[in-house]
């Protein structure tokens, strides 16, 4: 019950409450105005006070027109009426007249002086000038005197969904690493629409893929391109097509849309080791190659490219660590086997390397995925070379008494064919060191025999050289 009775008291009481606070400024005001009344029977303070209770009146008069607006690109077999101007001084009488200045007075907008009524002539373009502004000022009839200040307002165009998405920036180009786990950011497009951003959905951009899919992925709003498939591998494709679309109105069916194009290509990462070609190579040599020399190549391929793609070599096993050496080309990638030591037919004939390609630059995601390394086996014959033959000793001493007799032997030199085959040697002196033939040599068995008497007294001394070849 008194729930009730407080329900009652609350609607008997809220609409003098409304009351009171509608008619308190009244009542408030009126000491004021009754303070501008002059004592009776004063006329001319009578006419005063009319004068300025009409200025009172006037000041509080003013324009009005609600919120004036155009559709754009609007055509039509008659001017499209834009808005009415209308003061509050215009008791309805034709002694008033509406004149129109600012953007497009005349031209564009025309008013009807009489009615106040303001017209689009022409078809207008938000995208060129999404504004007017304008004067609106009422004058006199017969004396065009202003009856009011001029009044300034502005005409908006208003917008319609007529300019489709652009993509001013496209075609674009991107790049992602391959082997990237799903949702890596590859890129960011971005569609413009000249539309009014403000009003309607005229320029809400939605984006969305019409091919790359099911590779890639694109954020509605943002526009954020980002890898929608895990492990894709640069060396089973490495370009990819993509076609964005951007469409306004939210997306919605009736909105106008844009298409740009992404190519994203997939750039390498380590994740494959280097592989040679063969288990074995084979090479042979001749035993008298100079130290230095390369005698064959072996080659680790990689399907990485670039850094990754690089390997180094080294000789990790064999008989002929010593003898040999192995670099890397930089240029090719290939290893090259070179000689660091003498070879010797007679001695060894063969060698057998085992050669390791090891990546440079190891990436430490992909290790798990086995060694980064491979090996083969080399083998390298070494083949004969004819070699001159060879003194033992490389030099001779004799001595001769100078009354030695002609014909005499004063000496014997030696030498053998180093070579497997081991040739026949016939001897021979050196004219150029024996001008004066004072000796002679046996071509069969170097022995040198004396040509001329000897004097101790004249030459105490002689040089020659002997000359072993192989018949």
């Amino acid at each position: 019950m008194p729930e009730r009775l407080t329900e009652m008291l609350m609607d008997t009481w809220t609409p003098l409450i409304i009351l009171w606070i509608t008619v308190l400024p009244s009542i408030y005001m009126a000491p004021m105005n009754q303070s501008q009344v002059l004592p009776s029977g004063s006329s001319t303070g009578l006419k005063r006070l009319m004068e300025e209770q009409r200025v009172l009146n006037r000041s509080k008069r003013g324009w009005v027109w609600n919120q004036m607006f155009v559709l754009e690109e609007f055509s039509g077999p008659e001017p499209i009426l834009v808005g009415r101007l209308h003061t509050d001084l215009d008791p309805g009488s034709s002694k008033i007249k509406y004149i129109l200045s600012g953007d497009g007075a005349g031209t564009i907008f025309v008013i009807n002086d009489k009615t106040g009524d303001i017209h689009a002539m022409k078809r207008l373009d938000r995208e060129e000038k999404a504004e007017y502004t304008l004067t609106a000022q009422a004058v006199d009839r017969d004396t065009n005197k202003p009856l009011e200040p001029p009044s300034e307002f502005i005409i908006k165009v208003q917008d319609i969904n007529d300019n489709a998405p652009e993509f001013v920036d496209g075609p674009y180009h991107a790049t992602v690493p391959e082997m990237s786990v799903v949702g890596t950011f590859v890129t960011k497009v971005t569609a413009t629409d000249a539309d009014d951003p403000v009003y309607g959905n005229s320029a809400k951009l939605v984006y969305s893929i019409l091919e790359g899919q099911p590779y890639f992925s694109i954020e509605p709003h943002t526009a954020i391109i980002k890898t929608a498939l895990p492990n894709m591998d640069r060396e089973a494709k490495e370009e990819y097509f993509v076609v964005i679309q951007a469409k306004d109105m939210g997306g919605h069916m009736g909105g106008l849309s844009g298409t740009t194009t992404v190519t994203i290509t997939l750039t390498d990462v380590n994740d494959n080791p280097p592989k040679f070609a063969q288990s074995l190579y084979h090479f042979s040599v001749m035993e008298d190659v100079a130290l230095g020399e390369p005698i064959g190549r072996v080659k680790a391929n990689d399907l990485d490219i670039g850094e990754n793609a690089k390997s180094s070599y080294e000789i990790i096993e064999g008989d002929g660590m010593d003898i040999f050496e192995i670099t890397t080309d930089a240029q090719t990638q290939d290893g090259i086997i070179r000689v660091r030591k003498p070879l010797d037919f007679e001695t060894k004939k063969s060698y057998t390397l085992k050669v390791e390609a090891a990546n440079v630059h190891i990436d430490p995601r992909f290790i798990s995925g086995g060694p980064f390394k491979d090996t083969a086996t080399v083998k390298i014959v070494v083949e004969d070379a004819d070699e001159p033959p060879v003194f033992s000793p490389p030099t001779y001493l004799l001595e001769v008494h100078e009354n030695a007799a002609i014909n005499s032997v004063i000496g014997q030199v030696t030498a053998h064919d180093p070579d497997v085959s081991s040739s026949p040697i016939r001897f021979s002196i050196d004219r150029h060191t024996d001008l004066e033939r004072q000796f002679n040599i046996n071509a069969e068995d170097g022995k040198i025999t004396l040509a001329t008497p000897l004097d101790r007294e004249t030459n105490m001394w002689h040089n020659i050289t002997i000359v072993a070849t192989e018949t």
